[in-house]
């Protein structure tokens, strides 16, 4: 059988343990993100649960967990809970400027610090400067680095007049909506919740960009570590007969 040179081919990992449930393991289905076509379908591959990684296309095939639930919000009807709303209080100091997926030195030292500080025995703990490079620069779809700095007396006029960089966000724009791939920040502002303030603010490019859905990646239940992402209702999870509408009520 012939293959037609831009038809898809996927591929299986092998069982590793699972970063985020003691006692299972993990596998992944993934393909390649390559060539005039990459946008089109990561579109199509993200309305089917695949998250991007630099030129790769993954979703978990794990085989006997079924824990790890795509999440998207409803970023129309979106509406920040009291809490929330004080984080964005407390941050109103803070400006966000997208830009392309250009990496820097500071931006390297932040990630440094973020994964010394929160993330220090997992998988990319051992990242170098030419590592984190990949991460940002290997992609061939809409991808944007936001950065968040504190606000300087002339930042409304004077990029320069920004203040040091305390979280940044790489992001891709498809087309219906927004996908956070991965986010970092100053471990020292811990107090600022930034990693709440970067999805608040997500929300609010998705809404100005016209698009429905800000994609979030996946929920695993039963991980403390992955219970912020419920916070922000409605949302939609994926479930074997499609994107269905998630509501969960509980103290703000």
């Amino acid at each position: 059988m012939t293959v037609h040179p831009q038809t898809p081919q996927f591929f299986l990992t092998s069982p590793s343990p699972c970063p985020y449930l003691s006692g299972e393991f993990e596998r992944k289905v993934f393909t390649h993100l390559i060539g005039e076509r990459a946008p089109e379908l990561l579109d199509l591959l993200s309305q089917g649960g695949f998250r991007r990684s630099q030129n790769i296309a993954y979703r978990p095939a794990c085989e006997r967990c079924r824990a790890c639930i795509s999440v998207r919000i409803l970023v129309d009807e979106f509406q920040p809970t009291r809490s929330m709303r004080r984080i964005l209080q407390n941050n109103r100091d803070i400006i966000g400027r997208i830009g392309d997926p250009e990496p820097s030195a500071e931006q390297y030292s932040l990630f440094r610090r973020y994964l010394d500080g929160r993330h220090a025995r997992g998988g990319m703990s051992e990242m170098s400067v030419l590592d984190y490079a990949m991460m940002v620069e290997d992609s061939q779809v809409d991808t944007r680095v936001i950065q968040y700095r504190k606000r300087g007396p002339d930042s409304r006029f004077l990029a320069s007049s920004d203040g040091p960089l305390i979280a940044a966000a790489l992001s891709d724009v498809m087309g219906d909506g927004m996908s956070m791939v991965y986010s970092f920040f100053d471990p020292a502002e811990q107090d600022r919740s930034l990693g709440t303030y970067m999805i608040l603010d997500h929300i609010e490019r998705t809404k100005k960009l016209g698009l429905p859905y800000l994609y979030l990646g996946y929920w695993v239940k039963g991980s403390r570590k992955m219970d912020y992402k419920i916070r922000f209702q409605p949302q939609e999870h994926l479930q074997p007969k499609g994107w269905e509408r998630f509501v969960e009520t509980g103290p703000d």
